[in-house]
Protein backbone atom coordinates (compact mmCIF):
# COMPACT_ATOMS: atom_id res chain seq x y z
CA UNK A 1 0.00 0.00 0.00
CA UNK A 2 0.64 3.71 -0.85
CA UNK A 3 1.70 6.15 2.03
CA UNK A 4 2.47 9.91 1.64
CA UNK A 5 4.49 11.27 4.77
CA UNK A 6 3.64 14.75 5.04
CA UNK A 7 6.84 16.46 6.54
CA UNK A 8 6.14 19.22 8.61
CA UNK A 9 8.49 21.56 10.13
CA UNK A 10 9.14 24.88 11.93
CA UNK A 11 10.16 26.55 8.26
CA UNK A 12 11.97 29.40 10.14
CA UNK A 13 14.86 26.51 11.14
CA UNK A 14 14.89 24.52 7.85
CA UNK A 15 18.08 23.54 7.02
CA UNK A 16 19.28 24.31 3.28
CA UNK A 17 18.64 21.67 0.43
CA UNK A 18 22.49 21.39 0.39
CA UNK A 19 22.76 20.90 4.12
CA UNK A 20 19.98 18.34 4.02
CA UNK A 21 21.89 16.46 0.99
CA UNK A 22 25.20 16.29 3.38
CA UNK A 23 23.00 15.53 6.88
CA UNK A 24 24.68 12.08 7.70
CA UNK A 25 21.07 11.51 9.47
CA UNK A 26 19.30 12.29 6.45
CA UNK A 27 21.47 9.71 3.60
CA UNK A 28 20.75 6.97 6.33
CA UNK A 29 17.29 7.70 6.06
CA UNK A 30 17.81 7.44 1.67
CA UNK A 31 19.54 5.15 2.61
CA UNK A 32 16.87 2.68 4.37
CA UNK A 33 14.05 3.46 2.06
CA UNK A 34 16.37 2.33 -1.10
CA UNK A 35 17.41 -0.79 0.45
CA UNK A 36 13.82 -1.53 1.09
CA UNK A 37 12.70 -0.44 -1.99
CA UNK A 38 9.74 1.71 -0.17
CA UNK A 39 10.77 5.09 -2.14
CA UNK A 40 8.06 6.15 -4.69
CA UNK A 41 8.96 9.71 -4.49
CA UNK A 42 8.95 12.69 -3.31
CA UNK A 43 9.69 16.22 -3.20
CA UNK A 44 11.18 19.15 -0.83
CA UNK A 45 8.60 22.35 -1.57
CA UNK A 46 9.42 25.75 -1.50
CA UNK A 47 8.81 28.22 1.23
CA UNK A 48 5.38 28.94 2.77
CA UNK A 49 5.72 32.47 1.48
CA UNK A 50 5.91 31.45 -1.87
CA UNK A 51 2.56 29.94 -1.52
CA UNK A 52 -0.75 30.39 -2.72
CA UNK A 53 -4.35 29.54 -1.55
CA UNK A 54 -7.03 28.96 -3.81
CA UNK A 55 -10.80 28.92 -2.43
CA UNK A 56 -14.13 29.08 -4.45
CA UNK A 57 -17.03 30.30 -2.67
CA UNK A 58 -20.23 31.43 -3.61
CA UNK A 59 -18.73 30.84 -7.62
CA UNK A 60 -16.56 33.51 -6.85
CA UNK A 61 -12.53 32.06 -6.81
CA UNK A 62 -10.73 33.77 -3.96
CA UNK A 63 -7.12 33.66 -4.29
CA UNK A 64 -4.45 34.86 -1.46
CA UNK A 65 -0.81 34.59 -0.88
CA UNK A 66 0.82 32.12 1.47
CA UNK A 67 -0.86 29.28 3.61
CA UNK A 68 -4.60 28.89 4.75
CA UNK A 69 -3.61 27.73 8.10
CA UNK A 70 -1.86 30.11 10.35
CA UNK A 71 0.42 27.77 12.21
CA UNK A 72 3.90 27.58 13.03
CA UNK A 73 4.66 24.23 11.56
CA UNK A 74 4.11 23.49 7.68
CA UNK A 75 4.28 20.74 5.49
CA UNK A 76 7.66 21.23 3.61
CA UNK A 77 7.83 18.33 1.73
CA UNK A 78 6.22 15.01 0.82
CA UNK A 79 7.98 11.41 0.68
CA UNK A 80 5.95 8.69 -1.00
CA UNK A 81 6.75 5.27 0.06
CA UNK A 82 5.31 1.86 -0.49
CA UNK A 83 4.74 -0.61 2.31
CA UNK A 84 3.13 -3.64 3.31
CA UNK A 85 1.08 -1.92 6.01
CA UNK A 86 0.54 0.95 8.43
CA UNK A 87 2.86 -0.27 11.03
CA UNK A 88 6.11 -0.42 8.45
CA UNK A 89 4.65 3.05 7.24
CA UNK A 90 4.96 3.83 10.43
CA UNK A 91 8.14 3.00 11.47
CA UNK A 92 9.97 4.26 8.29
CA UNK A 93 8.00 7.64 9.60
CA UNK A 94 9.67 7.48 12.76
CA UNK A 95 13.20 6.90 11.14
CA UNK A 96 12.66 10.39 9.23
CA UNK A 97 15.28 12.99 10.63
CA UNK A 98 12.34 15.47 10.52
CA UNK A 99 10.54 13.55 13.40
CA UNK A 100 13.23 14.37 16.03
CA UNK A 101 12.01 18.10 15.73
CA UNK A 102 8.98 18.24 13.99
CA UNK A 103 6.26 16.01 13.04
CA UNK A 104 5.60 13.09 10.11
CA UNK A 105 1.65 13.03 8.97
CA UNK A 106 1.27 9.60 7.71
CA UNK A 107 -1.46 9.22 5.21
CA UNK A 108 -2.51 6.10 3.05
CA UNK A 109 -2.92 6.92 -0.64
CA UNK A 110 -6.22 5.82 -2.29
CA UNK A 111 -5.82 3.39 -4.64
Amino acid sequence: MKYVLLICDDETSSPSPAEIAADPAHRAYAAELERRGARRGGARLRPVADATTVRVRGGETLVSDGPFAETKDFIGGIDIIECADLDEAIELAARHPYALHGSIEVRPVWE
